[in-house]
């Protein structure tokens, strides 16, 4: 509602702006302000501003959730046991739909320039903005979505299954009209820096976690199309390499700064998960120093990498040591802002293989683990895959479960992921609420229900259920 205000605001404000100055027209012009939008005006605002919303929302919810850290102390309720408040998916919600706008904006304005490649990049940050609206509420809208300049104040919802059919549609367009003989003109873009052939390997990878997401559903075919992009890498090139992910390289020269103002926020009363933890001491894994703290017993003495049990019971005195936490490094200028890395690529390719539709599930498997380690700056040791836990076992439980660190902040992945496939397996702990059942979506902000109460209704009729975190989404059923 408050965008709106300020819109209808703007818009008096305009007419009455107008009938007073309407033969002053060139005296009145604001020389600050940008009289004509170009393909390449929005391109850095858009990638910073899903970037930094989606490392907050990682280290704000989806460690909680997934068992990376947790508030301490906290001795009852809280995300991490499940404790799920009305307004949680606001933040998205409101962020995802204001960056919506500019992007169809960006849209808009490379088909009037006949940009293809900004065109297919506007498509693919559509989809992506698109995806993670309905996987964390459902039915969304999106046919009548961004409309408000034309006085659509109260959207219809769609079906997450025709958002999909949507999104995977404008992908597969996207990747057919990228130009590589032609430059990207209008602005240094601070992802790719103006690499076309990356931005159409962005496109394609992104189109494969989609895919996977819905795979679930037999209908769809997911993994007959995602082995036909695999199997045709020529028509459809993916992320090869670490270097090509999607990583944002934040320089901390402004505007391109930390989303952490105060870094020490970061880790406040925040502590490693026991599980988190557990695992990588389990692999002598290098990410440890990069990740976390070492713990402290009482005297101040390091007790290496020792974890909190997320969603524990009882009062915080029972641990008589100083758990480790967050290395502040992780989100101090200079930084790195995960948007899609070569590692989930190549365990998308490892789960493809592993279910039987293409082959070289190890070799996957292994590159994606090992492009896990190097996108956090780490090596991998030597004789890393002897240890018996590492080793490729041929099972999808242990793809997913190095994938879970593959996905360290990545936005909500992790969450997603879970959800689709039960994987990892999480502790549970009688201190949690929801009956030890994870979370399978947000509620829709109070806002939505009250303002636009009717779609909101045909909303819920879409889903399948109640407004609860327990209704599954289409492709979770």
């Amino acid at each position: 509602m408050k965008n709106i205000k300020y819109l209808i605001t703007g818009i008096i404000g305009s007419l009455i702006l107008y009938a007073c100055t309407s033969d002053f027209e060139e005296v009145n012009e604001d020389p600050n302000r940008i009289a004509q939008i170009s393909p390449g005006t929005l391109i850095n605002p858009i990638i910073y501003g899903l970037a930094s919303h989606n490392a907050d929302r990682s280290a704000s919810i989806t460690f909680d959730l997934m068992q990376v850290s947790l508030p301490f102390p906290s001795i009852s309720g809280g995300l991490h046991r499940y404790d799920v408040s009305q307004n949680i998916g606001n933040s998205s919600w409101y962020w995802y739909y204001r960056w919506l706008n500019n992007i169809d904006e960006m849209l808009e304005a490379s088909i009037a320039a006949e940009d293809e490649n900004y065109e297919a990049i506007a498509l693919t940050w559509r989809a992506m903005v698109f995806a993670n609206l309905t996987d964390l509420f459902g039915p969304i809208p999106f046919t009548e979505a961004t409309m408000g300049e034309e006085g659509n104040f109260y959207p219809a919802f769609d079906s997450q299954e025709f958002v999909y059919e949507s999104i995977l549609a404008d992908l597969e367009r996207a990747n057919e009209i990228y130009n590589l003989d032609e430059s990207m003109v209008y602005a240094d873009d601070i992802l790719f820096h103006n690499d076309v052939a990356k931005w159409q390997k962005f496109t394609n990878s992104l189109h494969m976690r989609l895919l996977l997401r819905i795979s679930n559903r037999s209908e769809t075919n997911a993994f007959q199309k995602l082995s036909a992009m695999i199997n045709n890498p020529e028509m459809y090139p993916v992320f090869e390499n670490t270097e090509e992910s999607a990583i944002l390289e934040v320089t901390g020269e402004t505007p391109n700064v930390s989303p952490w103002g105060r870094p020490q926020d970061f880790r406040l009363s925040v502590k490693i998960a026991e599980f988190f933890v557990d695992n990588l001491n389990q692999w002598e894994d290098p990410r440890r120093p990069i990740i976390e703290t070492m713990a402290q017993d009482a005297d101040g003495n390091s007790i290496g990498y020792k974890g909190i049990p997320s969603a524990y019971a009882g009062a915080e005195s029972q641990f008589e040591y100083n758990a480790s936490t967050f290395n502040i490094e992780q989100v101090t200028n200079p930084m790195e802002i995960f948007i899609l890395p070569y590692s989930e690529v190549e365990f998308i390719k490892a789960e493809v293989a592993q279910r039987g539709f293409t082959s070289g599930a190890e070799e996957h498997y292994r590159n994606g683990v090992e492009a896990a380690i190097e996108q956090l700056g780490a090596e991998v040791p030597a004789g890393y895959f002897d240890n018996p836990d590492v080793a490729y076992d041929g099972t999808l439980e242990q793809i997913m479960l190095q994938k879970y660190y593959a996905l360290y902040f990545v936005d909500y992945q992790q969450w997603f992921e879970y959800r689709r496939t039960g994987l990892p397996e999480l502790p549970t702990t009688e201190a949690m609420e929801n009956d030890g059942i994870m979370p399978s979506r947000f509620y829709y902000p109070s806002d939505v229900q009250i303002n636009n109460s009717e779609n909101y209704q045909k909303a819920l009729d879409l889903l399948g259920g109640p407004d609860d975190i327990n209704t599954k989404v289409w492709w979770d059923e």
